[in-house]
């Protein structure tokens, strides 16, 4: 990173840390400080990263952005927020270009003891809730310190124990602005016995460049179930960099679904620790990118005490000339015997120009342990599309047909079907003869 480079962010942080929502908060302030100072050291991660190594963030790391909206944004999005949010979900959170938009949001009545609301609110209502989670963040790189610097809103849920919350919550992430650099921090909070469920989505209506850098921290107490699902719909000539940090305690369950469709560049890393006895966690994901787009997924699951669970199965299209990633990441603890984990990659490439590179990893220091883990890359069969076509199918409908087939599965692990309605919708739009296949949701 130039000099000129880092004094346009010091001079950010200077100008900024003073507005920032939460500055009333003496060690809000301090972890802000210690963010910016770990970024100075950090700086954007490079490729000589093992952990950035088929990921360049030159492309981010060159444009000066800005880090504050112009007044009067766009917040005329009633009726697109009206058609992306299914109808099974009874409240919605909604920011436009990183600020909330009151006039967009419902939350009904809640339980007594319990938060849904933004952040900015929960800095007012609840600040230590927060403080722990807010604090013991150590950034790993320059994004994750980035985002505890320039933080200024996002969501909050807050369960106490017991609390069971029917409906899901659908936040929504709108940009529309050039060369706005956003970083959301969310945060949900379970605690012992809770239930939730929450869709994040991020939605470009803009042709131009952006950054939406974003955080979302977890903890499922004892016996909790977090139902959590990402869906990044960027515009083309975005970025999108995303860390999803989990703490499961014992006999909690996580499940994670990660769609990623959208953004010139896009990095979702999701880290879970089981470190209670008898925690489950199921990651699924689904990728689905052309072009010269670009799209990583880090995940870690990381076991640590006995009889855990894992489920991960991720899938990925690709076509044009994109590029996937998918590194993923299983460690099995010494202490964590009695774990059962299995993870799998499987990657259809659409075009000869189409690549993806990826890792799956097993790290096992126990001894009485069921895991296994493996990963695919490869093109359409000839054979069903052969037959598809002796049966007087179009080309172009037979290939939508097997890839549908393929990444339904994906779809299919989503448990509202309000939502899964939704992305098949999403999905068929994406495909050459997708149009025809609309009637099966």
């Amino acid at each position: 990173m130039t000099e000129s480079m880092r004094e346009h962010y010091r001079e950010a942080f200077r100008t900024m840390a003073g507005t920032l929502a939460g500055v009333e908060l003496p060690w809000l302030r301090k972890a802000r400080r210690h963010a910016f100072d770990r970024f100075e050291t950090l700086g954007f991660p490079g490729t000589q990263l093992e952990q950035w190594k088929y990921t360049n963030v030159m492309p981010i790391a060159k444009p000066h952005w800005h880090f504050a909206p112009a007044d009067g944004a766009d917040t005329d999005l009633a009726r697109l927020a009206d058609e992306l949010v299914p109808g099974d979900a009874a409240a919605r959170i909604v920011f436009v270009n990183g600020r909330h938009a009151p006039k967009l949001s419902s939350v009904p009545s809640l339980p007594e003891g319990a938060f849904i609301g933004t952040l900015t609110q929960a800095m007012r209502r609840i600040p230590e809730r927060l403080e722990a989670i807010m604090t013991q963040r150590v950034p790993e790189d320059g994004f994750a310190a980035l985002n505890g610097a320039f933080l200024n809103d996002g969501y909050v849920v807050a369960l106490p124990p017991g609390c069971e919350i029917d409906w899901p919550l659908h936040v929504l992430f709108f940009s529309s602005e050039a060369a706005l650099a956003m970083h959301p921090f969310n945060a949900v909070l379970a605690e012992r016995g809770a239930r939730c469920s929450i869709v994040e989505q991020f939605v470009g209506i803009t042709d131009e460049a952006y950054l939406v850098n974003t955080a979302t921290e977890i903890v499922a107490d004892e016996e909790a179930d977090v139902q959590h699902c990402r869906i990044q719909q960027e515009a083309r000539s975005a970025f999108h960099i995303a860390r999803v940090g989990v703490s499961q305690r014992r006999a909690s369950h996580l499940r994670s679904h990660s769609f990623a469709f959208g953004g010139a560049l896009s990095r979702t890393e999701i880290d879970t620790r089981l470190d209670a006895e008898d925690a489950l966690a199921e990651l699924n994901g689904l990728y689905f990118v052309s072009a010269k787009q670009h799209v990583d997924h880090h995940t870690r699951i990381d076991h640590e005490k006995p009889r855990g669970t894992s489920r991960e199965y991720y899938r990925g299209v690709l076509d044009g000339a994109s590029h996937g990633v998918f590194d993923g990441r299983v460690i099995v603890r010494q202490d964590a015997q009695q774990t059962n984990a299995h993870q799998g990659n499987d990657n259809l490439l659409l075009s000869r120009h189409a690549e993806v590179d990826t890792k799956p990893q097993l790290e096992i220091h126990a001894d009485d342990v069921k895991c296994t883990h493996g990963a695919t890359v490869g093109q359409l069969d000839e054979r069903p599309l052969f037959y598809l076509r002796s049966r007087g199918i179009d080309e172009r409908i037979a290939r939508a047909l097997l890839v549908w087939a393929f990444a339904r599965e994906s779809v299919e692990r989503v448990e509202s079907a309000a939502l899964r309605g939704r992305l098949t919708q999403q999905l068929l739009a994406r495909l050459p003869g997708g149009e025809y296949l609309r009637g099966l949701s």
